[in-house]
C-alpha cells in the first residue's frame, strides 16, 4: 500500500501557481543577465541561496515587499516581473496597458530566445565593454549583420 500513500501525499501537495513560476523565471532571467549568483542575490536580500532557488522555481510565492526589494536589487521596475506573461495567465491586457501608457509594445521576441544561454552570455559580454564608443560600434556591427526588414 505504499503507492496509495504516495498518491495521497502528492495529490495534497499544492503545485506552484503559473504566475508564481513566471515571476520566478523573470527573477532568474534578470539575475543571470546581471551575472549575479543566487548567493549574491540572497545576500542582498538577507536570504539564503536556497530561498532564492525556491522563488525562481515558483515554489515559494513572492510577497509584495519582497518583490519591491527584488526590483530594487535587480534594478528593474516591478512590472518587469510580469512582462511577457502568456495570454492564458492574464497577459491579454497588453493592449489596454499600452493604451493607458503602462507598457511599451514588445517586439515579437520568442520567450525562449531570452532564456538561451547564448543570449545571456552575449548581453553580459556586451555590457562588460566599458568604452561607450566601442560598445556602440559593436552594436552597429551586430545590427549590420542582421537581415533588413
Amino acid at each position: 500500500m505504499p503507492s496509495d500513500e504516495l498518491l495521497d501525499r502528492t495529490a495534497r501537495e499544492p503545485r506552484p501557481s503559473p504566475i508564481d513560476v513566471h515571476v520566478g523565471t523573470r527573477v532568474r532571467l534578470r539575475r543571470t543577465l546581471l551575472g549575479m549568483s543566487q548567493e549574491k542575490l540572497g545576500e542582498a536580500l538577507g536570504l539564503t541561496f536556497q530561498q532564492v532557488q525556491k522563488y525562481e522555481r515558483g515554489v515559494n510565492r513572492i510577497g509584495a515587499s519582497r518583490l519591491f526589494d527584488l526590483a530594487r536589487v535587480l534594478d528593474v521596475p516591478i512590472g518587469f516581473f510580469f512582462d511577457d506573461m502568456p495570454d492564458a495567465m492574464g497577459g491579454t491586457m497588453n493592449g489596454v496597458r499600452r493604451a493607458m501608457g503602462f507598457s511599451d509594445s514588445q517586439d515579437a521576441f520568442e520567450d525562449d530566445t531570452l532564456h538561451r544561454r547564448e543570449t545571456l552570455e552575449l548581453v553580459r559580454a556586451y555590457y562588460r565593454i566599458t568604452d561607450p564608443s566601442v560598445r556602440k560600434r559593436v552594436f552597429d556591427l551586430i545590427k549590420s549583420l542582421t537581415p533588413t526588414e
